[in-house]
């Protein structure tokens, strides 16, 4: 098995979600094929980084060098993880990928993009439209709708800093810090003003998922009269297909 890196913190229930799903998705795969217990999983190495920081060091979109000491710091925790013997790393944060274009700059380690994940997902529920929800600096770039064009997905046009704000203050205020209980309703809601009939909805964001607990390890679901795309879910599933090759 290949050994796997996994740049976490960003937040760090998502990070402890990524370890999980990938230990027991191995598990399900060994124990399909007969093997006894303990059932192996890939080695995984963390490094995490701090999400205080990383926030406080977003750059302005458009301006490359505001983001140097942002890019810097996930720069830093790739190298480390290379340097630790990984094959390959994941970055368990859909955030930080919008930066991946300069993060892996002078890093050789292969890096898995849940961009092109996500894209492959999505294009396996034969909707040709999206809506892609995450963070501020997720929801601004064109990083997710330059890769799903590829797929011939359209994603809906940008929203307003008002309605981007308010998918903000929702992941940090009821689900970074645990899941509110109203936080289901809060975000089913959101769908319900935003996204047209025949849309798939991408949790663009580690946290959003945790609104829907029976999910989080699927990568496509329905809820609410919607149906999701979970990015996490279909970046798990890419790196254990890559993490196993070759195993039987």
């Amino acid at each position: 098995m290949k050994k796997i890196g996994i740049l976490g913190g960003v937040g760090w229930p998502s990070t402890i979600d990524y370890y999980r799903a990938i230990a027991e998705g191995a598990g399900r795969f060994f124990a399909s094929r007969g093997h006894t217990r303990p059932l192996p999983i890939p080695r995984m190495t963390i490094e995490s980084v701090t999400q205080s920081q990383t926030r406080a060091l977003r750059g302005r979109a458009g301006d490359e060098r505001s983001w140097s000491g942002f890019d810097a710091v996930f720069r830093d925790a790739l190298l480390t993880l290379q340097n630790a013997g990984c094959d390959f790393a994941i970055i368990a944060s859909n955030t930080p990928h919008a930066r991946l274009h300069a993060i892996q700059l002078g890093v050789s380690m292969p890096i898995l993009s849940i961009f092109d994940a996500t894209a492959e997902a999505t294009a396996q529920t034969g909707l040709t439209r999206a809506l892609v929800l995450g963070t501020t600096v997720t929801m601004q770039a064109r990083d997710y709708a330059n890769t799903l064009s590829g797929f011939g997905i359209t994603a809906n046009d940008p929203l307003s800093d008002i309605e981007i704000a308010e998918m903000q203050a929702l992941i940090d205020e009821d689900l970074y810090a645990g899941v509110s209980p109203h936080a289901r309703d809060k975000l089913l809601a959101y769908c319900d003003r935003h996204a047209t009939p025949g849309t798939a909805i991408l949790l663009a964001c580690t946290e959003l998922p945790l609104a829907f607990p029976r999910h989080v390890d699927d990568v496509t679901f329905s809820a609410g009269g919607h149906l999701f795309v979970n990015p996490s879910a279909a970046h798990v599933t890419a790196a254990l297909k890559l993490a196993l090759e070759g195993e039987n």
